[in-house]
């Protein structure tokens, strides 16, 4: 069994910044993939980041790509997705997922495990 407890989500302006942070415990194979996705209301899941527990190894979404930056410490089991230059876009409730594999993309876990969320809300 593998739990998440999501931190740090919150309001801000376009262009402003928020760090999430992921607290992860249990086996440690069943989230060898470590994985971010949102879901704004009305709009389907869509994957945003992973990193690779072992080797650290990152993937993007396109539309996150150079602003978004998914990190890990390991010793503290927790998962970082620092957001710079936030958009309106980036609304949603943004969730942790654990799994032992990638998804059907690599900016994607298998999300055998998922958090409960935290909202994102990103003002014009």
């Amino acid at each position: 069994q593998v739990q998440l407890v999501e931190f740090g989500g919150g309001s801000v302006q376009a262009g402003g910044s928020l760090t999430l942070s992921c607290a992860a415990s249990g086996n440690t194979i069943a989230r060898s993939c470590m994985a971010w996705f949102r879901q704004a209301p009305g709009k389907e899941r869509e994957g945003v980041a992973t990193i690779w527990r072992g080797s650290s190894g990152t993937a993007y979404a396109d539309s996150v790509k150079g602003r978004f930056t998914i990190s890990q410490d390991r010793g503290k089991n927790t998962v970082f997705l620092q957001m710079d230059d936030l958009k309106p876009e980036d609304t949603a409730t943004y969730y942790c997922a654990a799994a032992p594999s990638y998804g059907l993309t690599p900016y994607e876990c298998d999300n055998a495990y998922v958090g409960r969320g935290t909202q994102v809300t990103v003002s014009a």
